[in-house]
C-alpha cells in the first residue's frame, strides 16, 4: 500500500520592502527628493530582499549620497507576531 505524499507546511511569508534614494546629508535619513525614491520591490523573505538591496546598492556605488534600505513590512503589518520566528534584524 502506498502512502499519500506528505504535505509540506507553507513557508512563512515575511514581506520586506527595498527602496532607496539620494540623501540630503550623510548624517541622516532625509531624502533629497522623496517623490523620486527608487522602489526596488517587495520580497517574500529577508534573503531575497538582501540580494535586491545589495544589487541596488552596488549599482549606485559611485554616488556617496545614495542609500538603499530594507524595511521589514511583516513587522509593521503584525507587530510581535514574527519577532521570535525570524533570524533577521
Amino acid at each position: 500500500m502506498t502512502q499519500p505524499p506528505m504535505k509540506s507546511s507553507p513557508q512563512l511569508q515575511l514581506l520586506h520592502l527595498v527602496f532607496g534614494g539620494e540623501l540630503i546629508s550623510l548624517d541622516g535619513n532625509d531624502f533629497r527628493d522623496p517623490n523620486g525614491l527608487d522602489v526596488v520591490g517587495i520580497y517574500p523573505n529577508y534573503e531575497t530582499a538582501f540580494a535586491a538591496w545589495k544589487g541596488a546598492a552596488q549599482r549606485s556605488v559611485d554616488n556617496a549620497m545614495m542609500r538603499y534600505f530594507i524595511v521589514h513590512l511583516h513587522r509593521l503589518l503584525e507587530p510581535g507576531a514574527t519577532a521570535n520566528l525570524t533570524g533577521d534584524i
